[in-house]
C-alpha cells in the first residue's frame, strides 16, 4: 500500500456519517455496466451497502473518469482515520466478490489509517490523476 503521512490530529467530528469511512463506488459511464461483463454490478453494489451499513457509508456516484480501472471504488478514511494520517485509497478492477469482501474486511475494521488493508487490495490500488482524485476527496 501507500506511505502513510503522518498530521496533526484534529477534533474528531461527533455525527454518525462524518466519524466513518465512506465506500464510493463508480457507477457511470465503463463502472457497473455491461462493458465490464461477467460481475452482477447491482449485487456487488448491495453487498457493500448490506455489509457495510453499520460501519461505512456507501455512495454510488457517477462516472469518476478512470474507466481503464472499471469497477472503481474509493475508500476514504473516517475522521479518525484521517487524524492518524490515513488518505483516501483508490481500487480499481474490483470485479470479482472475493475483492469486495476484502474491502469489506478491511472497512469493517477500521479502513484506511486505523487498520491495514488484507495484503491482495494492494493489487486493486492505483493512482488517479489529481484532477480526478479531486472529484472525490474534496
Amino acid at each position: 500500500m501507500e506511505a502513510v503521512r503522518r498530521v496533526s490530529p484534529r477534533k474528531t467530528p461527533t455525527d454518525g456519517a462524518a466519524t466513518r469511512c465512506t465506500v464510493t463506488v463508480c457507477r457511470g459511464c465503463c463502472c457497473g455496466t455491461a462493458k465490464v461483463p461477467g460481475v452482477d454490478h447491482a449485487a456487488q453494489l448491495a453487498a457493500l451497502k448490506a455489509a457495510l451499513a453499520p460501519v461505512a457509508q456507501v455512495r454510488a456516484v457517477n462516472c469518476l473518469d478512470a474507466c481503464e480501472h472499471a469497477n472503481v471504488v474509493v475508500v476514504q478514511p473516517s475522521a479518525a482515520g484521517r487524524a492518524e494520517g490515513g488518505r483516501p485509497v483508490w481500487l480499481g478492477l474490483v470485479n470479482d466478490p472475493d475483492a469486495t469482501g476484502d474491502i469489506v474486511t478491511w472497512v469493517r475494521a477500521g479502513g484506511p489509517g486505523l487498520a491495514e488493508p488484507p495484503d491482495i487490495l494492494g493489487l486493486y490500488v492505483f493512482s488517479p490523476s489529481r484532477r480526478v482524485r479531486r472529484t472525490v476527496e474534496e
